[in-house]
């Protein structure tokens, strides 16, 4: 995985005009698009696509200074078609115009080449469990809200507080398989994992595939597959998240797995009344590597 990683940043830089085709490099390494993907940006702290953002917008910064070719020329050799929205990209990055730049020299915001290196982790043990589930049921209250790294998210917050109390016990009744209780569900995730972009967030339970459910509940329908059950106990939601990551930096590259495409799961199996802090298990879809 280490070494398809800097492939992928190798290709970045021998095309930094257009998006690298990360199916070839995904293939080349035995492994999946969609989990190399996942893994960039679990490790990079940012997606593929605002990785290459950066660095065409680092490399086009000395050609803007040097100023031996007009805006528009300079644009079109990063890959846009025209002056105004290679102007807005590179604003968007360097905080100023090309303009403005050219005439002061800066501000630059330098994204540096990343490389990814192996380093030695795992001091502390990862309590997992690998689950082969036939195919079941997720039922519930599902919305659409944008993706949040890091600490609570305030749109689930509102779409869960916007339950009735009894909508809540009604829920936890018609749960008739693992994973257990109720059960926070993020579906349609993007592969890149961009803070902002929208997800599909489900506040229910999981039924066996042949249970009936209520008519006015959303529903997320479950193939048969691998599971990597995490569990976690301790602040919430910071150690939840941070096993979150630890499964990209440690647990994925030291275990013959990778992700598949399917909704992401959180159980709370039990927490504090303020939940400041809980015990979880974190359900993640897999398949070999």
């Amino acid at each position: 995985m280490i070494s398809a990683l800097n492939r992928l940043v190798d290709l970045v830089e021998e095309h930094l005009e257009q998006e690298p085709d990360v199916r070839v490099v995904a293939a080349a390494a035995g492994t999946t698009e969609y989990h190399l993907r996942r893994m960039f940006s679990s490790l990079a702290g940012m997606p593929l696509s605002e990785y290459v953002r950066r660095r065409r917008m680092t490399v086009a910064a000395a050609d803007v200074i040097r100023g031996d070719s007009d805006l528009l020329s300079i644009a079109v050799r990063h890959g846009y078609g025209s002056s105004e929205a290679f102007g807005r990209a590179f604003r968007a990055v360097h905080g100023a115009g090309p303009g403005d730049v050219r005439r002061d020299g800066g501000p630059l915001r330098t994204q540096p080449q990343l490389r990814f290196r192996l380093t030695v982790e795992g001091s502390v043990p990862m309590d997992t469990r690998l689950v082969n589930r036939p195919a079941f049921r997720l039922v519930g209250h599902a919305a659409r809200v944008p993706l949040i790294h890091q600490g609570i998210n305030p749109h689930i917050q509102e779409h869960i507080a916007a339950l009735p109390p009894e909508e809540h016990v009604r829920l936890k009744a018609l749960s008739t398989t693992e994973p257990p209780g109720l059960l926070q569900v993020s579906d349609d995730v993007d592969p890149d994992g961009r803070e902002g972009t929208e997800l599909t967030y489900l506040h229910g339970v999981a039924l066996a595939a042949d249970t009936a459910q209520p008519d006015d509940l959303d529903t997320i329908e479950v193939p048969e597959g691998m599971w990597a059950v995490f569990r976690t106990s301790g602040p919430h939601p910071q150690t939840l998240q941070s096993t979150w990551a630890a499964t990209a930096t440690e647990w994925f590259p030291s275990n013959p797995w990778r992700l598949r495409p399917g909704p992401s799961i959180v159980a709370i199996l039990d927490r504090a009344a303020d939940f400041s802090s809980a015990t979880c298990e974190l359900w993640l879809p897999v398949e070999p590597a």
